[in-house]
Parts: C-alpha cells; structure tokens; sequence
C-alpha cells in the first residue's frame, strides 16, 4: 500500500519522491539543513585503530567523578522532587547566579542573573539569537575560517554568511569595515557578527587586547550585534582569558557561554547573557523550543560551582591540554614541516595550510585508509573555501597518539606533495 500525499488546499500536491514521498512538503528552511562533516566522520574516528585528530571532545579522566558521582546521590537523595520537575524558562536562579561569578573571570563584572538565559548548550543559544534576529537573505558577518556548527545554524535559518578575514591576532578591524561597506553597498541587511574570540575554533587563534575595544565600537557605530562565542575561555595554556567583548560593550554584545569545555558536554548545560530586552525575547523563543533547561543538570553544576574548586580543576586541564598541543606542534615541526600551523595560546585546535596544490578534502579518504582522522578546512567555510587547510584537535588523544596519529598523517602529505611536485596541480590525480 502507497502512503498517500498531501494535497493542502489550494496548493499543488506534492509528489515527493522514492525514497521520501514528503520531500516536496518539507518548509523550505528545511532543504537548508546539512550533516556536519564531523559528525559524518564519527563513526569511522570511533574505531580503535584510527588516530582520531579531528573531533573537539574534551578529555573527561581528570574529572573527580567518585565525588561527582555522590553529589548526584546526594542531589537525587535530598532534593529529588525539585530535580525532576519542570523549571523556569529562562534557568534555574542558583545557577543563573553562578554563572555571573565564573564570568568575573572573563571581566565581565557585576552582571545581572536576571539577563542570563539558561540553555541546552551554546548551541541552543546561538540557534535562538539566530531565530530572533535573521529572516531569510539577512546577512550574519563570521570570521573566516568560522565553527561548523554555527554554519550550520545560519544556512538552516537561511542567512547569507559573509566572512571577514583573520590573521594571528584574530578578525582583522580594517577588513570588517570593508567588509560592513561592501555589504551594505550591494544592498545587504546585516543583522549580527559572529565572533569566537578566544582559542578560536578552527583557527587556534586569540583576537588581541588591541582589536577587541577598536572592533566594539566598529560595531556600536554601525549598530551590529556582536555574538560573542567563548566556550573555551578558561583553557589558556598559561593565563586567565583577555576582557571580553562584553565588557567594552554591555548593551553591543550578546555573550555565550558553556560548561561543556571546561566541565562535561553530557550536562548540555549553556548559556546567554545578552541585554535585557534581547533576554526577554530569549526566553520566549527557549520556552517556545524547549519549556525550559534540564533542572537535574542545571542543579548538578550548580552544586559543582558551589561545592568544588571547580577552578583548580580547571587549571589542571589546562596543563593537560598544553603538554598535547605541545605534542601536535612538536610532531608538526618533525614531520610535516611543509606545512604551516598556527599556535594556539589555548583551546583544543591548530589549523594547518598545506603546501600548494594539496588538496584537504579530497586527501581525507587517504588519510583514513592510513588510520588517521582530521577535519578539511571546507567544513569551516560557508562559501566552499578552505580546500587548502584542515583543523586537527589535540584535546582527546594522548601526547603518544598525537605523535603517531601525525606520523601517519605525513605520510599522505608527502605522498600527496610528491604527486603534486612531479605532476603539477592540473594533473595531480587526488584532485579530480
């Protein structure tokens, strides 16, 4: 039996095809959506035998989860009712609390719990800000290379993505003013920027103490909306993270954070902290998508700040994680020294350049057959640029497996290059 199609009145019907009879009915925003191509490596990284250098997981064996293990019991034991029962839309009071004092160290001072807004991760976050601000065509501005998440969210909201370029100090000023100029010269409605400023991901760079002032006010002139993403502000190697943009621009910025990098992603615990009429629209969109936050993980983090040197812990996976980027930028310099990379200060990746005529993502099934995985630099790009490049994580494998995941990874480049130097980019074969 045929499963029949809709014919809504006074629409066409809709005929879909073989394999989705309904193709035809699905809301356009929802032929905007794509896989993730690192989620697409999953289950090909999760063998054994592969060195994976391409998810950001952060590595979770330092955690103290004896201890976290009986505050769950204890939470559950003394105040299971509360935790399981529905909460406020807009976060939990205590933690909303609590979060103001972990921004302290990003210098955001004397902020308000009543303008945070619990959310399921950042992830949720941004999705909601991107809700709230975008119609179709409106442009988001995004440094280029930009996380592939929120790529994600603004194609499935049907934004036009206009990238602005970096360097090693991070979005480059001059260039976001060209970039304003040009979009509004073409007719374009800019409605926010998206900025990673901290242990940028893909780059691995950090927007300088100079730049983030001077970029605040480009934008308070011009009236944009900064999105300010700082997942992994707490994880600089060897210092505590520069102001954030907020700071230069309370009423300029809408600020994400997340517990995800610097306790455990499995709580889905984030949030926003935005102006107070953007909080309000907030929280409507958030109790519109999900009622509200999970209480149980809301209450678990906050009994972490509260009851544990959540701080000391941090600092050790900073160590953690400067003895690994060690390690990739030391197997780097052994084995791929063709390549250029950049130095992170912080965070979980490095973003790599090829030598010329290499090509990432056509490389990468050779790279796999070869046990290794990374993510190409096209992942990171909303216009298909980036075949040049790829981003390699440090965060989850161990120094030894850092090594011998780049032992294997040189061995596609060379081969790679030596095809491209006897052949020329035109004829190299991995390219066709």
């Amino acid at each position: 039996m045929s499963t029949p199609t809709p014919s809504p009145q006074g629409k066409t019907p809709h005929h879909g095809t073989r394999l989705d009879p309904w193709f035809d009915a699905y809301a356009e925003r929802a032929h905007n959506l794509r896989a993730s191509e690192i989620r697409a490596l999953f289950s090909v990284v999760s063998r054994p035998e592969v060195v994976s250098l391409a998810g950001g997981m952060p590595n979770l064996k330092d955690l103290p989860l004896d201890r976290l293990a009986a505050s769950a019991e204890r939470l559950i034991t003394r105040h299971g009712a509360q935790a399981m029962q529905y909460g406020s839309g807009q976060g939990w009071e205590v933690l909303r609390e609590r979060i103001t004092e972990v921004m302290t160290y990003d210098g955001i001072i004397g902020a308000d719990p009543d303008n945070v807004v619990v959310t399921t991760g950042s992830q949720q976050a941004l999705d909601l800000v991107t809700e709230l601000f975008v119609d179709p065509g409106d442009v988001v501005l995004a440094e280029a290379p930009s996380y592939v998440g929120a790529l994600g969210v603004f194609r499935a909201r049907q934004a036009d993505v206009i990238h602005v370029p970096m360097d090693e100090h991070g979005l480059i000023p001059e260039a976001l003013v060209e970039t304003i100029r040009n979009a509004r010269a073409a007719g374009k409605t800019i409605k926010f920027i998206y900025i990673v400023p901290n242990y940028h991901n893909p780059a691995g760079v950090t927007l300088s103490l100079e730049r983030r002032p001077v970029i605040a006010e480009i934008c308070m002139r011009e009236r944009i909306l900064i999105v300010e993403d700082n997942p992994y502000g707490l994880l600089g190697f060897h210092s505590d993270p520069l102001p954030a943009l907020k700071s230069f621009s309370p009423e300029g910025v809408v600020y994400l954070g997340s517990f995800s990098k610097m306790f455990a992603p499995g709580f889905r615990i984030g949030w926003a902290y935005a102006p107070h009429a953007i909080r309000a629209k907030l929280v409507l969109a958030s109790e519109s998508a999900i009622l509200c936050p999970s209480m149980v993980g809301q209450m678990a983090i906050a009994d972490y700040l509260g009851d544990y040197d959540w701080y000391g812990q941090v600092k050790s996976f900073r160590a953690m994680y400067a003895e690994r980027c060690k390690a990739m930028l030391d197997s780097l310099a052994e084995y791929i020294p063709d390549c250029r990379w950049t130095v992170p200060e912080g965070g979980f990746y490095t973003w790599v350049t090829l030598p010329d005529g290499l090509d990432a993502k056509a490389m990468l099934p050779r790279a796999v057959r070869a046990r290794v995985a990374y993510v190409a630099g096209t992942a990171f790009y909303y216009d298909g640029q980036g075949n040049d490049h790829m981003r390699l994580s440090f965060c989850y494998p161990t120094p030894e497996r850092i090594r011998e995941g780049v032992r294997r990874l040189s061995t596609v480049v060379n081969a790679e290059k030596d095809i491209v130097d006897m052949f020329g980019t035109g004829d190299n074969p991995s390219s066709r």
